[in-house]
């Protein structure tokens, strides 16, 4: 087997070879293996993804993996009906809670977010996969230098929330919730995850 070129698939000790982030440690694995690049169209599922993400910006994103049961727990398994209720003395709770990330700007945005969802005239899936790109035939990336930040796709997703009235998802944030929700599949060429939902198959 020839070497894979440099940014490409790493071979992890089950001989395996994966996305590089996703070889170590265990919770980039797990994530990688089970869950990013494969579909994701339930309320609940997109509206976690794309409050995480929000979450994530400027930080780690194993931070972010490393506290998802306690993201779930403060906002109510990212019920968006549940959440769209919280007042200023959930927020209060919330900045005092040390098991999350303690950004005012960032749970008043999921907040709001939840607010947003709840006033949608379609279901947040419709709107949200209606920006996946159209790819069948189109090779997979064969190295991290070949996957984009940010897409003309997530540019307009991210101005079409923003116009719906949510909040900390801009371009790149938006290209993050679609790598991670299977809207686009950005595991490389030699990765050894394959989803139902592969879009370059």
């Amino acid at each position: 087997m020839a070497d894979p070129p440099p940014g490409g698939p790493v071979y992890g000790d089950d001989g395996r070879g994966r996305c590089p982030w996703g070889v170590a440690p265990p919770d980039y694995r797990r994530y990688h293996d089970t869950e990013w690049g494969r579909s994701v169209t339930d309320e609940r599922g997109l509206f976690e993804r794309l409050s995480l993400e929000a979450f994530q910006s400027g930080l780690s994103w194993l931070t972010i993996l490393r506290k998802r049961a306690a993201f779930r727990s403060a906002f109510a398994d990212f019920d968006p009906a549940v959440v769209a209720a919280y007042g200023p003395g959930d927020v209060d709770r919330l900045l005092a809670d040390p098991a999350i990330v303690r950004n005012r700007a960032k749970i008043e945005a999921t907040v709001a977010n939840a607010r947003a969802v709840m006033a949608l005239s379609e279901p947040l899936g419709d709107l949200l996969w209606r920006f996946a790109p159209v790819v069948t035939g189109r090779l997979r990336p064969a190295t991290l230098a070949d996957v984009a930040a940010r897409t003309p796709e997530s540019d307009a997703m991210a101005r079409e929330l923003k116009r719906q009235g949510f909040r900390f998802v801009g371009p790149t944030t938006a290209h993050a919730l679609m790598q991670a929700t299977g809207m686009v599949n950005d595991h490389l060429a030699g990765c050894w995850v394959v989803s139902v939902d592969d879009p370059f198959g």
